[in-house]
């Protein structure tokens, strides 16, 4: 009982320093990259903060996975460096009594992975990416900011306003610059306002002029003015439910459409459970390190298993899309073969360490001195 409780509190301490340090740096990296996107007129600059949340919640999957391993990896390699794992095996544990404590300890974790990853990951993706289409399909005429070119959301018209009233409807001094049929034509003029007609928002501009310019010759300028002229604003989506990422769909409707991009993200989402599960093992295999010899290498190594992993994974999943292989033969050939290596060399290191103790019994049997025979019997007539 001492054993499991000690080892289940220290992997509690380590587990929880861990995940914090590493959710504090991918909310450094999203933050970063998600004002990068605001830039860039991606991401709508009031909601940065919601759409950094939201990736960090997608991302936790992984940065769970990577925290129960650094917490094992890091809890054992201390204790072989402060001589406790000798003490637990002179005892008489082996390394494969730790298999118990350490999937005691980490099932919650486990249970937290499958539910963000085949829940929490597609949910986080849906929101984010229905703020960006949102942000995205917005009307042209919304994006424009007084004294600033502004491009359209096709890219194939430029705005300009003066000034514009508080509302937002009306604005003085207008200037577009548009490519239409092969033309290109610049409009100007003294205002305009917006009207909804017919379901569709329009920019209805007034004394203004206009100047229609063929692309590819120099011939055909023609120039008109108008007192009153409508032109388009956009605010219309053709985005349907069919365009939506697999990484943003439900884990039910990707196990009905049985197709090879389907079936590539469900490999990938159940495969961080069993990634996780594998991680146990790996870090208890790895953890071992000389007491004389600094930790560093041990780390290190650890690190880059993960890293190798988890990059098959993503690379799995891109196959499995692809229809190089299939998700069954694929898991079982990563994750079947990690885990067959693990426990065998779980397995041989157990045995390895059991052999070890059997040796110095042995040898210390053997360098005892002879038991002392007992006097023989002089017989008083010889």
């Amino acid at each position: 009982m001492l054993f499991h409780s000690s080892l289940r509190k220290e992997l509690s301490r380590s587990f929880g320093a861990t995940l914090v340090v590493l959710v504090t740096i991918v909310m450094t990296m999203m933050l970063i990259r998600t004002l990068g996107l605001a830039s860039k007129g991606s991401v709508n600059p009031q909601e940065v903060f919601l759409v950094m949340a939201y990736t960090v919640l997608g991302y936790m999957p992984t940065i769970l996975s990577l925290s129960l391993f650094i917490a094992i990896v890091g809890t054992l390699s201390r204790m072989y460096r402060d001589s406790e794992m000798v003490i637990w095996f002179s005892s008489g544990r082996g390394l494969a009594d730790f298999v118990q404590p350490l999937f005691r300890f980490a099932w919650p974790v486990l249970i937290l992975i499958a539910a963000m990853a085949l829940v929490g990951w597609p949910w986080a993706n849906s929101q984010t990416i229905g703020m960006r289409q949102q942000y995205e399909q917005r009307s042209d005429i919304e994006r424009v900011t007084p004294g600033e070119f502004r491009e359209s959301s096709g890219r194939l018209r430029v705005f300009f306003i003066d000034k514009d009233t508080p509302d937002g409807a009306t604005a003085t001094n207008v200037f577009i610059w548009a490519v239409e049929r092969g033309l290109q034509i610049t409009t100007s003029a003294r205002s305009g306002r917006i009207e909804d007609i017919d379901n569709h928002r329009f920019l209805l501009l007034s004394n203004g002029q206009r100047l229609e310019r063929p692309l590819f010759t120099e011939s055909g300028l023609k120039i008109s003015e108008f007192k009153t002229y409508g032109t388009r604003a956009g605010g219309s989506s053709n985005a349907t439910g069919d365009s939506t990422p697999t990484r943003a769909r439900s884990t039910l409707s990707l196990l009905r459409d049985r197709s090879d991009a389907s079936l590539g993200e469900l490999g990938w989402r159940f495969g961080m459970l069993l990634a996780a599960i594998n991680f146990v093992l790996l870090a208890l295999t790895v953890s071992s390190v000389n007491p004389r010899v600094g930790r560093s290498g041990n780390l290190v190594f650890a690190l880059f298993a993960f890293v190798v992993y988890y990059n098959l994974l993503n690379l799995g999943q891109s196959w499995i899309s692809s229809g190089r292989y299939g998700m069954g033969s694929f898991m079982l050939l990563l994750h079947g073969g990690v885990f067959l290596f693990a426990t065998a060399w779980l397995t041989l290191r157990n045995n390895n360490w059991s052999a070890h103790r059997q040796t110095r019994a042995s040898a210390a049997t053997a360098g005892s001195p002879p038991p002392a025979a007992p006097p023989s019997r002089i017989d008083p007539t010889s």
